[in-house]
């Protein structure tokens, strides 16, 4: 890298004067132990995000990464660097941690200047940036004529990234840059040329104090040297790394860790070869688990002047990057009496992938079930059965109590059950390696009619197994959905004072209903359902089952943010069932139509429904699904399903209704039609 361009990196775009020659030191400890159990490194450029240009400092962000970037060669250019003026970019991350294509991150937070390193809370709603000093819009110089670095913070709102104003430890005499936050939000470390440090750019740390930041502390001589530290990143577990030329290295700037004990900080060590390069080397960050992460370098082989760089560490970094381990105290207790409940079973499921898991057995199991008076099907997630899920993993003690290990940066769901009991399920997590010592699950007594029966094949009587029993209840309409188990058998709790429909719905078979009242019932209920056999086998009912022709499947609740094309977090299940569907069937070809609300203009939002259609084309090849068979077609306004034109006041339910992205099936032997659908949001959006 050129003199210029590391320095316009290491102190983004502050020039000031220093050497890029590496300084041995004695505070830099071998590494010869730096990974666990003689685990590999493995290291890969990013080719999707990286460009000719400068690419650098990415930070985690929803379901990808945050970086910076010269990569607009049309816009304006600093003359000083003779790189454009960085701006930042979203690019969210397939199923093997590559970045996929970028797009442009916020319009609010980039602005004519350069924009740089950022940090985000744990909720993703506000965001920490380094940018040039400005005022009203304008350069801001120092007495010496240099324009400085100033860190700002900004909330996210339904439109943009509002309220951007400066932290107020910053100066117009000197700079401050890199943020990064603690994982609890009370600490925010950065790298500054202040008066009174160790070197060029040394590392402080500030301290929340409700609404305000307590003064720069130097992280001291351990950490800060006469040369530059510059690119911290905190990680979930503590531990320190950053990027500096005065600890001696292997050539510019290299990466480094340490860990604090006791208030302070010791044991520098750096991250040597793969890691580490002749050229610099910056901008690390590592997932909570320890195991992967990015990085920026110049390093020889790159595609521009500065790429980012993924890496995964098999067994992390010599321990002091995994999660910590948690034993916590499960409580199980009658809601009403408060007395401790003995013998509970409590299982115990893992989040991942929008799922809840233990071990290789799913908590819920994704079903199609028709929808009345139409063709249509739409997914529920079932909960199985208890004999499905396997032996629970503790039993409460004679003082409702149980002991558990629970893994740190995890969510977790606790099921409880118990005879003469409602199961209940609580939601459980160790995310910001923090945990409670207890959990406390109340048991209500069973207040409901126990039904149960037998799914049959009506023409020899034989049980039908895993099927789809739909439960509707006359007196508000609700439907829930269980499953009949490997006997055909299944069973469900009817809340008292309705009466009941029961459909049994199985593939291959005519649907068939039997009605129940839990109005006054004396014992427990008998519902038995005999299924036709039908000549008919284009419905499918459950996802095992083939898709076939004429087939339409409403999948509920993918949501979009107001003016974003990015899916929410946690709201892509529909999604994962797709990609199963068309790893099931190779041969499976789609459209992806993305349709907006109203507001805005007919143009913006045609742009705007063909990005999120490229964003849900973009999650399907994250799961492995070729690009090649998936066309992704933006529809803009043109269809709303509502009366929600423009000028027309309507709510956000009303609006939330028309943001949705259908999927048509093009080729699977015969023409199938799947309609991704938006129908009763549970989280409702502000603005389109």
């Amino acid at each position: 890298m050129r003199r210029n361009q590391f320095i316009i990196i290491t102190l983004l775009f502050c020039l000031v004067a220093m050497s890029t020659q590496a300084q041995q030191t004695s505070k830099s400890k071998s590494s010869n132990k730096l990974y666990e159990k003689g685990g590999n490194v493995f290291i890969k450029n990013t080719d999707r995000v990286n460009t000719e240009q400068l690419e650098f400092s990415p930070a985690f962000y929803q379901n990808g990464i945050v970086y910076a970037s010269s990569r607009f060669k049309n816009g304006a250019v600093d003359k000083k660097i003779g790189e454009t003026f960085f701006e930042l970019f979203y690019a969210e991350l397939d199923g093997n941690g590559m970045p996929l294509p970028p797009r442009q991150f916020s319009i609010e937070v980039n602005s004519h200047l350069h924009e740089g390193p950022v940090s985000f809370n744990r909720s993703g709603n506000v965001i920490y940036f380094t940018r040039n000093n400005i005022k009203r819009g304008l350069q801001k110089a120092d007495s010496k004529g240099v324009t400085r670095l100033k860190i700002y913070e900004a909330t996210k709102s339904y439109f943009d990234w509002e309220e951007v104003q400066e932290l107020p430890f910053n100066s117009d005499e000197y700079s401050c840059a890199h943020p990064t936050l603690s994982s609890d939000e009370s600490k925010l470390y950065f790298a500054s040329d202040m008066p009174g440090g160790h070197g060029g750019m040394d590392l402080y740390v500030v301290e929340r104090n409700g609404d305000s930041w307590s003064a720069p502390k130097n992280l001291g001589q351990s950490i800060n040297t006469a040369g530059n530290e510059v690119f911290p990143f905190i990680h979930s577990t503590g531990t320190l790394f950053f990027s500096s030329t005065g600890h001696g290295g292997m050539g510019g700037l290299d990466l480094f860790m340490a860990e604090e004990t006791n208030g302070s900080w010791a044991g520098v060590m750096n991250l040597n070869k793969p890691l580490n390069s002749e050229k610099d080397d910056l901008g690390l960050i590592l997932n909570p688990e320890g195991t992967r992460g990015y990085f920026a370098s110049d390093r020889a082989g790159g595609k521009g002047k500065d790429d980012i760089y993924v890496f995964e560490v098999t067994e992390g970094f010599a321990g002091t990057t995994t999660p910590k381990n948690f034993t916590s105290q499960i409580i199980v207790f009658d809601s009403e009496t408060n007395e401790r409940i003995n013998a509970a079973d409590i299982r115990i499921f893992e989040s991942k992938d929008g799922g809840f898991v233990s071990g290789s057995n799913d908590l819920y199991e994704a079903v199609l079930v028709p929808v009345e008076g139409s063709d249509e099907l739409v997914f529920k997630l079932v909960r199985k059965d208890l004999g499905s899920l396997g032996q629970p993993e503790r039993r409460s003690d004679n003082n409702g109590e149980a002991m558990y290990d629970f893994t740190g940066e995890k969510k977790y769901l606790i099921l409880v059950t118990k005879d003469g009991y409602t199961a209940n399920e609580v939601v459980y997590s160790t995310i910001g390696n923090i945990a409670d010592a207890s959990v406390e699950v109340p048991l209500s007594k069973r207040s409901c009619a126990d039904v149960s029966g037998i799914v049959r094949n009506k023409k020899n009587n034989n049980r039908i197994a895993n099927a789809v029993v739909k439960i509707k209840n006359s007196c508000d309409g609700k439907e829930e959905v269980v499953l009949a188990d490997d006997k055909g058998e299944f069973a469900y709790c009817l809340p008292l004072g309705c009466d009941y429909t029961l459909t049994g719905i199985k593939e291959s078979f005519k649907s068939a209903s039997s009605s129940v009242s839990a109005k006054n019932p004396t014992g427990p209920l008998s519902a038995d359902l005999a299924l036709e056999p039908s000549t008919r086998t284009t419905t499918t009912v459950v996802t095992s089952n083939p898709v076939t022709t004429g087939s339409v499947i409403v999948l509920e609740k993918i949501y979009y943010d107001f003016n974003k094309s990015a899916i929410r977090v946690g709201a892509a299940s529909e999604l994962e069932e797709l990609a199963n569907i068309m790893q099931r069937y190779p041969s499976m070809q789609i459209e992806l139509i993305a349709h907006t609300d109203s507001r805005g203009s007919s143009s913006y939002n045609l742009t705007l429904s063909q990005r999120r259609a490229e964003s849900a084309k973009q999650y399907l090849a994250s799961r492995g699904i070729s690009s090649s068979r998936v066309r992704a077609i933006g529809m803009g306004e043109g269809q709303l399903r509502n009366r929600c034109s423009d000028g027309v006041d309507c709510n956000e339910v009303d609006h939330q209704y028309n943001r949705r992205t259908e999927v048509r099936v093009l080729k699977i032997d015969n023409a199938v039609r799947i309609q991704y659908d938006d129908n009763s949001p549970e989280v409702i959006d502000r603005k389109n």
